[in-house]
């Protein structure tokens, strides 16, 4: 059996019963904000594998996962946490994510939905808000700074996932109705771009009793692709700007494998939840406005589950046919866009690390690849972790090493504050010659803040490797960092080349982005290859 398992971790908020009626399209609108930059300009559509903009520009959405609204809390989890909402969302920002996805269940939408686990102290805007305000609140400030959101029905009800887009208590007219609301509450604000149907349909029984989540076998009651179908085309009926995404299933015939029983055609190949679209080219998605459709398939790593190529003789070398074969024709067919709406990791077996590089490589680099949106931004995804720590705060930099080659930042505002500060020097050593330092303060919080130094070799031959020194203020330290491996003796920072990226060439940049706890201030007494930089 070949499944994704999650398990996330305790929540602070008991959970709050539920029975009130479904919020329906009268929900108060938001202001609409036309993204910008990294994510295009305007509604998005589809166009072959590629997603473009109002313009006809390429757009890449390379986002994040930030969980909540699908639990018992019915709101983003990290609320609770000692920084504001905003300050975690500037920080998605500039580490890169263009695009927010969100997931939520139905419970969430309910007219008596109570939104919990929310710090009063650092996040008082949001005490007493319905799910759905808060919501608005977040979609809102992403709009302002560039970025998009996809929306995302991960569970009928907040106990747990279903194989099925519905269940006895959930049926699917209630499905589409709250999708069909979804699409009238945000019609006009062109953050919100999409919306993902339904989390990971997959297999459930064994055949010929299978009675989970098939595609193409023909029973309205079981084919997801038929369902995709319905749902997308009611929404569109009320939001026709919508693109649409859609996962795969686990195993096509929707029961799940089992080599013992005798029955060859429930052999069949199988794979991650929601991550099974071979059968898509055979029975693709029909939806009533042209240029809508994106498949959205889920892919992850050992934490999650050992899938037997990862301990195949060719791995990670018999990866890309495994792609391929799942879901990566779609895009290398020009059929349609492919955007992975889930792919994560705890990196703890070195097995993941080869597979995420692997992986990342695979989607291709700048605007024309593949879209991904990671799992996940919480670090309290049993099995994946996330991309920041505990604190919520500090960022896993072996993960967003893996990842920042690939991510398009976005283009927008905001409210962070920003110093810069420009030194020059002619003075030269260690063959680089002279160099400058550029700092920007990206961000600042009580007890940190979060920022970018960008140094500049002057000089006629490369460094190589390089290597930058510079002093913080007493009392400060890194939290993190990225674009090299940092160390900190008293207060000097040393940072060093990656081994992907030794060298410096002439009138090469490398900018070194960082947290650090304690006061804020810029770095001092720059050295680029022990060449003073300030």
């Amino acid at each position: 059996m070949r499944q994704r398992r999650r398990i996330f971790g305790a929540l602070l908020a008991a959970a709050v019963a539920v029975g009130g009626v479904v919020v329906l399209g009268t929900a108060s609108q938001v202001t609409a904000t036309a993204a910008a930059g990294g994510t295009g300009t305007g509604y998005l559509h589809t166009s072959g594998n590629k997603i473009i903009d109002s313009t006809g520009a390429t757009v890449r959405l390379t986002g994040i996962n930030w969980f909540g609204m699908e639990t018992d809390n019915k709101t983003f989890h990290g609320l609770w946490a000692s920084r504001t909402w905003r300050q975690q969302l500037d920080q998605m920002a500039q580490l890169g994510y263009n695009t927010l996805r969100v997931p939520f269940s139905d419970d969430a939408l309910k007219s008596d939905a109570k939104a919990t686990g929310i710090n009063d102290f650092t996040n008082p805007d949001l005490v007493g808000l319905s799910p759905l305000q808060i919501l608005d609140k977040v979609i809102d400030y992403v709009g302002q700074k560039g970025m998009r959101v996809i929306l995302d029905r991960h569970r009928p009800t907040s106990a747990g996932q279903s194989a099925l887009w519905y269940t006895a208590g959930v049926p699917e007219t209630t499905w589409i109705t709250n999708w069909k609301a979804l699409a009238q509450r945000y019609t006009g604000n062109t953050t919100v771009v999409g919306a993902d149907l339904h989390n990971e349909p997959h297999a459930e029984g064994t055949n010929p009793a299978a009675a989970g989540s098939c595609w193409g076998c023909g029973d309205t009651a079981r084919d997801w692709r038929l369902a995709a179908e319905r749902a997308g085309n009611a929404i569109l009926a009320v939001q026709p700007n919508w693109l649409i995404f859609v996962e795969g299933v686990s195993c096509p015939s929707g029961g799940l494998s089992n080599v013992w029983d005798n029955d060859p055609t429930n052999d069949e190949d199988c794979g991650w939840w929601g991550g099974n679209l071979s059968k898509a080219g055979e029975f693709p998605v029909r939806l009533n406005v042209a240029n809508r459709l994106v498949y959205s398939p889920h892919e992850y790593a050992t934490s999650v589950y050992n899938q037997p190529w990862f301990s195949a003789p060719d791995y990670p070398a018999n990866m890309p046919a495994i792609w391929d074969h799942y879901w990566g024709y779609l895009y290398k067919q020009n059929i349609a866009p492919i955007m992975m709406g889930e792919f994560g990791t705890t990196l703890a077996n070195p097995v993941d690390k080869v597979w995420l590089e692997k992986l990342m490589a695979y989607t291709g680099t700048g605007v024309n690849g593949m879209s991904f949106t990671y799992w996940s931004w919480n670090p309290n995804s049993g099995d994946t972790g996330g991309i920041v720590g505990d604190d919520w705060t500090t960022v896993n930099q072996a993960k967003q090493s893996i990842l920042q080659p690939y991510l398009i930042p976005p283009t927008g505002g905001g409210t962070n504050p920003t110093t810069t500060t420009t030194t020059t020097t002619t003075t030269g050593g260690g063959g680089t010659g002279a160099c400058t330092s550029v700092w920007k303060l990206d961000n600042s919080w009580q007890g940190g803040f979060q920022g970018s130094l960008t140094v500049t070799n002057r000089g006629t031959t490369a460094a190589n490797p390089w290597q930058v020194t510079f002093t913080l203020l007493a009392g400060t330290t890194i939290g993190s960092g990225w674009n090299g491996t940092f160390t900190q003796s008293g207060t000097t920072v040393t940072a060093t080349a990656p081994s992907h990226a030794p060298s410096l060439g002439a009138g090469a940049s490398v900018a070194l982005g960082f947290t650090a706890n304690g006061t804020t201030g810029a770095p001092a007494t720059v050295k680029l290859n022990a060449s003073a930089c300030t």
